[in-house]
């Protein structure tokens, strides 16, 4: 085994020893929640007027999705969240609260918005009956509301967050830009987190960058470092990654590729990219939070940036071989995969 296998391998056994020494931390997170609807179905006709699938529903499931997947994953790895989202005072947004509650989550600190709709994500997959095993997504339709949310309640979401800092060990900002977080709201928030010296772990929507200045470490999906490197002009994504770095004040920069890897960026130190080992993607449908719990988890715990992005790229595999609608992380197929991961490069020095 050379050097490289040999501390990557090391550093497995860290973050799965680490897995198991989590009770007690507590995260604070802030960010917006959805109410994810799938439905599941055959797909074996086209409508006689339209050139679409008729899709024969025969399975319909329900989950918290966006900020919530990280409430669940962090939840399930161990740790106490302390949660502040907003949802409507509707069936969805009741939904929403009543199943973090079954999962043990404290809801205190969800607020429910009178008179507003929850944002509901809904996503329709179909497969050929007897002839497909995998079905596969045909529409996904967002249902929410369409005026913008008022800044009160960011506000009031932004106070509760801070009081909870202290006694925290990270802070996630999961932002959809649907209002839960503002830029003053996230700048009060970052700078307190400095203050106490606790990681920030941002995944902002493209369009809201300036929620993520001097963050920790900020996420992005592939595609949209290649938007980015575009607008700025970049030769390459090295180039652009340095600049957003540079330019909004982060301490690194996480790129998650899916069957391409992850990618690490820092301001100070190398970039590393780890390659994804999941042998049979399926879907990618949580990749974002379940990253975001990885580096709250590793960073939180004292763990270097890098061991942090090997977590979350563990993290990213675990997703990406989910079923799509149980893609939050958890921590026995994390547990399980860091000890795969760990094995696999054992053998491959026999």
């Amino acid at each position: 085994m050379d050097e490289e296998q040999k501390s990557r391998t090391d550093t497995l056994r860290r973050l799965r020893t680490s897995l198991d020494e989590m009770a007690g931390s507590r995260v604070t997170l802030i960010g917006d929640v959805m109410l994810d609807r799938y439905h599941h179905g055959y797909a074996n006709n086209l409508n006689s007027i339209a050139p679409v699938p008729v899709l024969k529903i025969f399975q319909t499931d329900e989950s918290p999705g966006a900020a919530a997947h990280i409430a669940r994953g962090l939840n399930s790895i161990g740790l106490d969240v302390d949660f502040h989202t907003c949802v409507g005072d509707d069936r969805e947004g009741k939904t929403i609260v009543e199943m973090l509650a079954q999962d043990g989550i404290t809801t205190a600190g969800i607020e429910s918005v009178a008179g507003r709709h929850t944002l509901v994500k809904i996503r329709f997959f179909g497969s050929r009956e007897s002839l497909l095993d995998e079905d596969q997504i045909l529409l996904q339709a967002d249902r929410g509301p369409l005026d913008a949310m008022d800044d009160s309640v960011s506000e009031s979401l932004t106070a509760s967050a801070l009081a909870s800092l202290d006694q925290s060990c990270a802070l996630v900002i999961s932002d959809y830009d649907k209002g839960a977080v503002t830029v003053l709201g996230a700048s009060q928030l970052i700078s307190a987190a400095r203050e106490h010296k606790i990681p920030v772990i941002v995944d902002p929507k493209l369009t809201g960058l300036d929620r993520s200045r001097g963050a920790t470490v900020v996420l992005v999906e592939m595609r949209g470092m290649e938007l980015m490197r575009r607008r700025m002009g970049g030769e390459d994504a090295q180039s652009a990654a340095e600049e957003l770095i540079e330019t909004y004040e982060w301490d690194a920069l996480v790129v998650l590729g899916g069957v391409h890897g992850v990618t690490l960026y820092q301001a100070a130190g190398e970039t590393v990219h780890i390659d994804c080992s999941a042998s049979t993607p399926k879907q990618q449908i949580g990749l974002h939070d379940a990253a975001a719990t990885a580096l709250a988890v590793a960073l939180g715990h004292g763990h270097s940036m890098e061991d942090a992005a090997l977590l979350a790229a563990a993290a990213c595999d675990c997703i990406l071989t989910a079923a799509a609608s149980h893609e939050f992380l958890d921590r026995e197929t994390l547990g399980t995969w860091l000890d795969e991961l760990s094995w696999q490069l054992q053998i491959s020095d026999r």
